[in-house]
This record gives structure tokens, sequence and C-alpha cells, in this order.
């Protein structure tokens, strides 16, 4: 990872890089555990491509190396084997709940002393609650919009 030491950014489920303006950034290492190209119904091309292929439940950094960890995992449990959305988000394990629990403590674990942690989530399937039960620790800010507002952003701060 030497040419990555000096990246503020993590993202380690990065998938597509729907949300970035810039889906290139220089600061931000995008990881994912897939590397794939599926072609839409309309005839785009959706491509997974990582700077660095990884685990989220055991990330290949050292402690405190970011400032910043983007933590937007898949949300699906229930897709099948064709879908679009699977293809374009990822699906979540069968045992989704150890899995953000591993997932939640390895962002910790990378993020610096004072660092953020933002993380996304979708009520597409499970509810926030029980996704944020996988943290050891609580938000500091999020937005509390219910299934009304369907994505749900949630900011972290790392502990003393």
């Amino acid at each position: 990872m030497n040419s990555n030491t000096s990246k503020r950014v993590l993202d380690p489920c990065s998938g597509s890089r729907v949300f970035y303006f810039d889906r290139h950034h220089p600061d931000v290492i995008f990881g994912d555990n897939r590397t794939e190209t599926h072609t839409l119904c309309d005839g785009r091309q959706l491509h997974i491509s990582p700077d660095v292929n990884l685990d989220v439940t055991a990330l290949p950094f050292s402690d405190g190396q970011f400032k910043l960890v983007i933590f937007d995992p898949p949300h699906l449990l229930r897709a099948g084997p064709k879908s679009w959305i699977a293809a374009k988000y990822g699906k979540l394990p069968g045992n989704w709940k150890e899995m953000l629990r591993k997932g939640f403590k390895e962002c910790f674990r990378v993020l610096s002393d004072n660092g953020v942690l933002v993380f996304k989530w979708s009520e597409i399937q499970i509810t926030a609650r029980e996704v944020l039960a996988c943290s050891e620790h609580m938000p500091l800010v999020g937005n509390k919009m219910g299934k009304q507002s369907g994505t749900h952003w949630y900011i972290f701060m790392k502990p003393n």
C-alpha cells in the first residue's frame, strides 16, 4: 500500500462510486471486494473498479491511517441473481450482522484520532436501527426521517 499511504480518505465499499463528484479524487482510496463491469438495460456500462480489492472486515491498512472513512456497505439481503440493483450496489451475506459489526470495527480501527466516519444506509430491507446496533459507537449526527427519506447518512467521530 506504499502509494496509498499519503491518502487521507478511505471508502472500503465504493462500488461504482455513485455519489462522488470526482470519481477519481486523488485523496481517496476506493476499495471494494468486487471488480466487475455490467451493461445496464439502457446500454450504459457500470464499472466497479476499485483501487484496492479488499474485505471491509479485514482492512489492509495501518491503525489510525485515515482522517475520513466513508462506509457505504451493500443494503440488500434479497435480490435476484441477475438483478441490476444487486450488480450496482452489491448484496449482503447471510451473516450480515457479523459482517457489519466487523466492518464498523475495522473502519474505526483505521480512522485517526479525532477522525470522522460517514455511514450511509438505505432502509430497503433492513432498518437503520438494526444496522446501527452493529456499531460499538453511536453516531454524532444523522438524519432521522425514517422510511420517508429512504437513505440515511450518519456521522461518527472516533471516540477518544
